[in-house]
């Protein structure tokens, strides 16, 4: 039996911050308790459950490094596990994508290379937190059944994303936006842009339709929760509803959050959104949706720090909510969207995933983290 306790820390409960310590035994919470416990001194730093990533794209960064460059699949993983964690993160779900699109130099061998580093890494031991796999069904794309066919049966597959990026809709509503979007990163010519779109609208219109009703089907069977993604209006909210999504990823509108989140969809936003203090596409801020109660989820997205960053700005901005409401949009809630019941908050029975912060200068600063009760950071 192993056991630690945490003392003299200011500890983020579900509804409350006090002054006390935390017992750990085997992996678990066992006891919350007075500060006055004998054990090892926080010097009156937060303890806030470990949070739970459910869609980050980072671990592409760390494989793909540069256009045309691929390293290590098992250390990129290594490397990625080792950023996140050291965010505060302690369950991530990896987004690999399915279906790629002309435009990536990525395809469906190198996701099956990282999903297999995945499944490899964790099996050997060679991980500080819990891993699963998003998939980033991309409908739209005409190979994206066949390259979900290819990983849903993957052991740690927990998530799927049905999206849609073809200009005019969704995240791109304006075709401007999207110029400004595609034509810079992607360095096109106003003609090569009015191909583009062409293109990938024929292809939306084709495939989205029964890739999007192919892959619901697939997930319902095996008990793979759902999300939309970029829904821009109530109709696509419900068709959402109708495929038995669960979580509605980065809705571009109030109307479409709104929507979502009355109909019992956790709306999920990018803590990024928070930190700029808007949308990178011009689309909803989710410093609107937290003012008008329909944000329940954050996602640290392409920045894994933000996430940390977010919680302490929203707990002192101008229109302040308090800081374990913040912390249950990047911990319980996301567990509880997951399906996963043991984790998401200090409290007596669940995981011991923990992470010690210490703000300095108003900036926060992870010390240390705990995985299942084992140091980690």
């Amino acid at each position: 039996m192993s056991e630690t306790i945490l003392t003299n820390a200011q500890v983020v409960l579900p509804d409350e911050v006090i002054l006390g310590s935390v017992l750990i035994r085997d992996g678990k919470i066992v006891e919350i308790g007075a500060s006055t416990v004998a054990g090892e001194d926080m010097g009156g730093d937060y303890l806030m459950p470990g949070f739970v990533e459910l869609h980050t794209d980072a671990l592409e960064a760390h494989y793909k490094p540069r256009p045309r460059v691929r390293w290590s699949p098992g250390a990129a993983i290594q490397q990625h596990d080792a950023q996140v964690a050291a965010s505060g993160i302690t369950t991530v779900f990896d987004a690999l994508r399915v279906g790629l699109d002309q435009e990536n130099d990525m395809g469906r061998d190198d996701m099956l290379l990282l999903g297999k580093a995945i499944e490899d890494a964790t099996s050997g031991g060679r991980l500080r937190i819990d891993h699963f796999i998003h998939l980033r069904c991309e409908v739209s794309a005409p190979d994206c059944l066949e390259g979900f066919r290819t990983l849903e049966d993957h052991p740690q597959v927990r998530l799927a994303s049905l999206m849609d990026h073809a200009p005019g809709q969704r995240q791109f509503q304006s075709i401007d936006q999207a110029r400004i979007y595609y034509q810079g990163k992607l360095k096109m010519s106003d003609a090569d842009f009015a191909a583009f779109i062409e293109r990938r609208d024929l292809e939306s219109r084709t495939y989205a339709p029964p890739h999007r009703a192919a892959i619901a089907q697939a997930c319902r069977e095996r008990g793979i929760s759902m999300a939309s993604h970029d829904d821009a209006t109530v109709a696509h909210v419900e068709e959402a509803i109708a495929a038995g999504i669960d979580v509605a990823e980065f809705p571009t509108t109030m109307e479409a959050a709104r929507a979502s989140h009355e109909a019992g969809l956790a709306v999920l936003m990018g803590a990024p959104n928070v930190v700029r203090g808007g949308s990178h596409s011009g689309n909803i801020s989710a410093r609107s949706l937290v003012d008008n109660g329909v944000l329940d989820i954050l996602s640290s997205d392409y920045i894994p720090f933000s996430l940390m960053q977010a919680v302490f700005a929203l707990s002192r901005s101008e229109n302040a909510i308090s800081l374990p409401r913040a912390v249950r949009l990047v911990s319980a809630s996301p567990a509880d969207a997951a399906g996963l019941d043991d984790r998401g908050e200090i409290a007596a029975g669940k995981r011991a995933d923990i992470v010690r912060v210490e703000v300095i200068d108003e900036h926060p600063v992870v010390r240390t983290v705990w995985s299942e009760g084992e140091r980690v950071i």
